[in-house]
């Protein structure tokens, strides 16, 4: 019996990490990691759920960023402190209650939350706001750094990676043929007894452009590429050492204008990383199907430095909303637009694709995956195993109920092209 092939399309966290559990608990399989680029600033790291499993999940990731030698390294507690407009703060208050899990994490008043980390944010926007999270156990992690050392690994562990761009899936004949692998924009072939999808907010067009005349492939209603932006502040000297030791910071003001916007201080490079509340698609008519299809702008870098003013203004709402009279001095550059898959219910999507054999898909952090990234590839080698759990299968299937999206603040209702 020949030793099993796998190939992974996408180098982000679902990629890597799938490759690495992968090749640990089959270290004499076949697999490919194709991709072209990654991640390249710090994320997020918290187990702030009101989601009682993903804050499970988060906390398995955590301990792991912690404690496990690979992934130590990247990873810093800096804290988080959450402005939010609901009982968000007691509820993930109570769910560390209810798992037993010990942390120095507390909802305190406004008051209270004005003289937290010295008073720096204390000319916030707290408006209609009750209680603000203060969780001295998150952190952040050097995503860039990260990702690079975990290929490494993978690597070394027998992983074999191909630098390319992935144009089409390969089929076997006939209406509903099984996924055989993969074709480049090069030209070349790749096959696989098992192709994995873990390519983010490119998942929707590379299943439409693989297979236009098989609608039962397409994502459909289930994922939608979905663009938001970030933003750095340079930081004087004086300024580093006072923002050095903040927190990442989120809120939910002002309200009205999507999802939360935060900052977080990226010391390594001595400035703030800032992100902005508006989430907006990028629909076109599909060149085959003329289907309507959110996707990433074609050029090399997805256009990702060409920021429409009103999203650049966007991420300063942010800026002044943290940190009141102080944002004055902060002054913002390099904006960008990141590009994440994201579902209806804000879930995963991690399950064999029902319409197609040997074809499975890892995907969608809508825009909270990144934390996961530990211990992501474990639930995925235990779907392509047939050991996940149920209440997991479920969460994360291909084909799920999906929640209406009309009163989804994390949904995508503004178009790209309306924001120039």
């Amino acid at each position: 019996m020949s030793d099993p092939s796998y190939i992974i399309v996408g180098a982000g966290v679902f990629g890597v990490s799938t490759a690495l559990h992968l090749i640990r608990k089959y270290p004499h399989s076949h697999i490919t990691l194709i991709d072209r680029d990654g991640p390249d600033a710090p994320t997020v790291v918290r187990a702030d759920y009101t989601d009682i499993t993903y804050m499970r999940l988060a906390l398995e990731a955590r301990d792991v960023w912690k404690s496990d030698p690979l992934w130590r390294p990247f990873y810093h507690e800096t804290g988080i402190f959450w402005v939010a407009r609901s009982a968000f703060a007691g509820r993930v208050v109570q769910n560390y209650r209810e798992l037993g899990v010990r942390g120095e994490l507390y909802a305190c008043t406004v008051e209270e939350a004005r003289g937290e980390h010295g008073g720096l944010f204390v000319d916030g926007d707290y408006q209609d706001i009750t209680e603000v999270l203060v969780n001295k156990t998150s952190g952040l992690a050097d995503a860039k750094d990260a990702l690079k050392r975990v290929i490494e690994e993978a690597l070394m562990l027998g992983v074999t990676f191909v630098g390319a761009e992935v144009e089409g899936l390969e089929f076997e004949d006939g209406e509903r043929g099984a996924c055989t692998g993969v074709r480049t924009k090069a030209g070349d072939t790749i096959t696989a007894e098992r192709t994995i999808l873990c390519t983010g907010a490119f998942t929707p067009r590379l299943l439409m452009d693989s297979a236009p005349e098989r609608p039962d492939l397409h994502a459909g209603d289930r994922i939608v590429a979905t663009g938001i932006t970030e933003a750095v502040a340079p930081l004087t000297k004086e300024q580093f050492q006072k923002y050095r030791d903040m927190p990442v910071t989120s809120t939910d003001n002002p309200p009205g204008r999507g999802v939360d916007n935060g900052c977080l201080p990226y010391n390594k490079e001595g400035m703030l990383k800032f992100w902005g509340q508006t989430i907006f698609r990028n629909t076109h008519q599909h060149h085959s199907t003329k289907t309507p299809l959110s996707m990433p702008p074609p050029d090399p870098d997805y256009a990702q430095w060409n920021v429409p003013k009103r999203l650049q203004d966007d991420v300063g709402v942010g800026n002044g909303t943290i940190f009141g009279r102080n944002a004055e001095a902060l002054k913002m550059e390099q904006f960008r637009i990141c590009w994440e898959a994201v579902t209806p219910s804000n879930d995963f999507i991690i399950s064999p694709h029902s319409a197609c054999e040997n074809l499975y898909v890892a995907t969608c952090g809508s825009f909270h995956g990144f934390k996961f990234f530990p211990v992501l590839g474990k639930y995925v080698v235990e779907m392509l195993d047939g050991l996940l759990d149920p209440a997991l299968q479920q969460k994360w299937a291909w084909d799920r109920t999906l929640p209406p999206i009309d009163d989804n603040d994390h949904w995508p209702k503004k178009e790209l092209r309306d924001l120039f």
